[in-house]
């Protein structure tokens, strides 16, 4: 096992996001907080899947490296979250990368179906910003600097 801080490898995070003020949170509060060297926002399922297959604007892998964790809203246009996360974990070049739900949606079907589908966990977004922002922090130390994985490069 390789731990990306023992490394020294950028810490990379793809944030798969149609809410601007939602991914400009998770932007700002991971900036703040110095938690990842890279954040990649995409803004709906499709350009999410774009980028992790490498197609269209994303096929330099320069431009759009592997990212170390994905966090995955639900609603997303184009291609639903659900849909997407299926992808990735059915992928395996992609199946490895841990993936967060990070979603308002709290409704049972959801987070069953997240689940079933292999999301490595499955948050629901904190309407008070302090919370947000806590999690947030939570969020990257956890998956960026405390779990280890297999990476694969």
């Amino acid at each position: 096992m390789k731990n990306n801080k023992i490394s020294g490898e950028p810490v990379s995070v793809l944030l798969v996001e149609d809410n601007i003020s939602h991914a400009e949170l998770v932007i700002l509060s991971f900036e703040e907080h110095r938690i990842a060297n890279r954040i990649y926002h995409v803004s709906d399922g499709e350009e999410a899947l774009d980028y992790l297959f490498r197609r269209g604007d994303y096929a330099d892998p320069a431009k759009s490296p592997k990212p170390h964790v994905i966090l995955l809203d639900l609603r997303l246009p184009k291609i639903d979250g659900l849909e997407v996360l299926k992808e990735i974990k059915t992928t395996t070049e992609l199946e490895k990368i841990p993936t967060v739900v990070f979603t308002t949606s709290s409704a049972e079907m959801d987070v069953a179906k997240a689940y079933e589908y292999h999301a490595n966990s499955y948050l629901i977004k904190p309407v008070d910003f302090e919370k947000f922002n806590q999690l947030m922090d939570d969020i990257g130390f956890y998956w960026l600097a405390w779990n280890y994985h297999p990476w694969d490069d």
